[in-house]
């Protein structure tokens, strides 16, 4: 079969590999979509660890068509594939958070993933869909998890401004889960279409640049979510919180990058500046809103792509306007 494989930075191919079997364990997908992160593009530049060569997908669901010995799931069930596997006895492991495992061999980064139209996957991170459910949507539940993650260190409470910087596919995730919460939401975005977007799954406002988001909210929002992962952005959040508030990290800046932070202003105003990595604990309930249809997805992609189109996807910068590339590799 054909897979799309990493060897290196700059260096991504769509080359053929072994059918996979399973082992012990293991079970079989016959992979139904996989999105395109912007980690795929990070770990092809080489601005993200990983140990080539490998096929990338980390955002994946499918069927299951075979399993190996000791897996209880049957040969037919959709699932969702949580791409984390820790290592269960590590310091950080054993006191809950295996986000921070560093024996972590992460699906798509670490070992093969989901860019094929087969792939191998530790049963116990296999988590079971409905059969029912859309075959695109599973793809969507690694990026709600991780916003989970991110929105649960946010601890919205009702009521609460929330400001949402990026309009890409976790920017939209985190605004419809903070609508949930009972925030008031603003989605700060250049983009003329992803504010449309922003408006039509819930938003209240919409800004294009930080000055025009403090013209709605001149004392700034309780809790900054910054999604886009840029320098700029970074930067501009603490100008954006209002005093007391917090930040949480959730977008991805390349390895080495630096940012300018004012120390002094963050704790004078006692603002909190948090990071969230991964999605420890959150798979299984991002499945459950997918498919219980709590979050709307349908709106968030944006084109299908063979795996051959893919490769030219992830050798280029998003499209603008682009929220989500879904992979079909069959």
């Amino acid at each position: 079969m054909q897979a799309l494989r990493l060897y290196g930075t700059h260096d991504l191919r769509l080359d053929e590999v072994p059918e996979p079997v399973p082992g012990p364990g293991e079970v079989l997908i016959r992979v139904e979509a996989a999105g395109i992160c912007g980690t795929d593009r990070h770990l092809y530049l080489g601005e993200f660890p990983s140990t080539p060569p490998v096929t990338l997908g980390h955002e994946f669901s499918g069927i299951v068509t075979a399993t190996g010995a000791g897996v209880a799931l049957s040969p037919g069930t959709r699932v969702t594939c949580d791409p984390n596997i820790p290592c269960l006895t590590c310091p950080h492991c054993l006191r809950g958070r295996p986000n921070l495992c560093p024996n972590n061999r992460p699906t798509g980064v670490g070992r093969d993933g989901g860019f094929a139209p087969r792939a191998l996957f530790p049963a116990r991170n296999a988590i079971a869909l409905p059969d029912d459910l859309h075959p695109h949507h599973g793809a969507f539940c690694e990026p709600l998890a991780c916003t989970l993650h991110g929105m649960d260190r946010a601890a919205l409470r009702a009521g609460e401004r929330c400001l949402i910087i990026g309009g890409g596919v976790i920017g939209l995730l985190a605004l419809q889960l903070a609508r949930t919460a009972g925030a008031e939401v603003l989605m700060l975005t250049r983009s003329r279409a992803k504010q449309d977007l922003a408006l039509s799954l819930g938003a209240d406002h919409v800004a294009a640049t930080p000055e025009q988001a403090l013209q709605i909210w001149p004392q700034g929002a309780e809790a900054v979510i910054e999604c886009a992962g840029v320098v700029d952005t970074l930067e501009a959040a603490p100008a954006l919180t209002a005093t007391g508030g917090r930040i949480v990290i959730l977008g991805v800046l390349a390895k080495g990058t630096r940012v300018r932070i004012e120390p002094f202003d963050l704790l004078f105003r006692e603002i909190q500046m948090l990071h969230s990595f991964l999605n420890p604990f959150t798979h299984a309930r991002a499945a459950q809103m997918i498919a219980a249809g709590t979050i709307s997805v349908v709106p968030l992609i944006s084109r299908l792509l063979t795996l051959p189109e893919a490769l030219a996807a992830i050798a280029h910068p998003a499209p603008a306007g682009e929220v989500r590339a879904i992979v079909v590799p069959q």
